[in-house]
């Protein structure tokens, strides 16, 4: 099921793509203004209603991008689109869609060539599967996590990255774990089958490069979400130590002394998601305040 709703722009006339410069703002010069337009970009962002996805949407509307975001809740992403729009004045779009769902690619890229033209940014962000570890999660749980951060984002690659080739350019960002590099016991869906994304990005990567596209990972540490609050809870009940204790020694393990900002997440998606960034392809852009302890 899809749901769509402007924010604050209206759809294009059918058959309409042109890119559409912005009004300069106070101070901007026109040559400024000029080259905005022009580096104006695209952009679908999943799970953008709140958290990690929510912020890289934000930071790519303030760079210029005009951005759909996906979750697969109405009201929480409509809500997120006003704000976003509100906030960066920035042309956004809200739809409901759910990536594990076959049928969520087509209507998904079908969305952002109907309203703004060819996609340009593809991040491919979906919420962490519930903690557990690697002997208590059941079938079902493994199968509903690999249709979510492994499957679900393939099909979605596979249909934007030869129209990107095509096009001399394009971006894809997976969002995936710093557990990914420092496994966490008590999050084995996530640290199994974000090894599996990370190791597809990798493939991905090498397939349209030489036509400027590029496929990296953002692996996010510890980030002040509901993810690491659900996270935290589930350690609390487990251990019987307070909430506010796990907190504070999950932050003393952090060289950085606390847990990261989701826009400081936002902003390393961002920069892979630039032109500047065309010569980092295959890569993970680990975003962990110095966690991770290999090399």
């Amino acid at each position: 099921m899809s749901h769509t709703q402007p924010y604050p722009a209206g759809r294009p006339p059918p058959g309409t793509h042109a890119r559409r410069p912005r009004t300069p703002a106070h101070g901007t010069s026109g040559a400024e203004t000029q080259e905005a337009a022009i580096n104006a970009r695209n952009a679908l962002v999943g799970g953008g209603s709140a958290g990690i996805g929510y912020a890289v949407a934000e930071q790519l509307l303030r760079s210029g991008h005009r951005v759909v975001i996906t979750g697969r809740r109405a009201e929480r992403l409509e809500s997120a689109a006003l704000r976003l729009g509100r906030d960066t004045g920035g042309s956004v779009h809200a739809l409901v869609n759910d990536v594990s769902e076959p049928k969520s690619a087509v209507a998904a890229l079908d969305e952002v060539e109907s309203r703004y033209g060819a996609l340009d940014v593809l991040v491919l962000n979906a919420g962490g599967p519930p903690p557990g570890s690697i002997l208590e999660v059941e079938d079902e749980r493994w199968q509903q996590a690999f249709e979510l951060l492994l499957l679900g984002p393939l099909r979605l690659a596979r249909l934007a990255l030869p129209r990107m080739a095509e096009r001399g350019f394009g971006r894809v960002v997976f969002v995936t774990s710093g557990a990914v590099r420092q496994p966490q016991p008590d999050l084995a869906t996530s640290v199994v089958v974000r090894s599996a994304v990370t190791a597809a990005a990798k493939l991905l990567s090498r397939e349209f490069a030489a036509a400027g596209v590029t496929v990296n990972c953002v692996a996010p540490g510890a980030t002040s979400t509901e993810r690491r609050r659900e996270i935290l809870d589930a350690r609390a009940r487990i251990t019987d130590v307070p909430y506010e204790d796990l907190d504070a020694a999950d932050a003393a393990g952090i060289p950085a002394g606390r847990a990261g900002r989701p826009e400081e997440i936002g902003a390393a998606v961002t920069f892979l998601a630039s032109a500047d960034a065309g010569y980092i392809n295959g890569t993970v852009l680990t975003v962990d305040g110095g966690r991770t302890e290999t090399i």
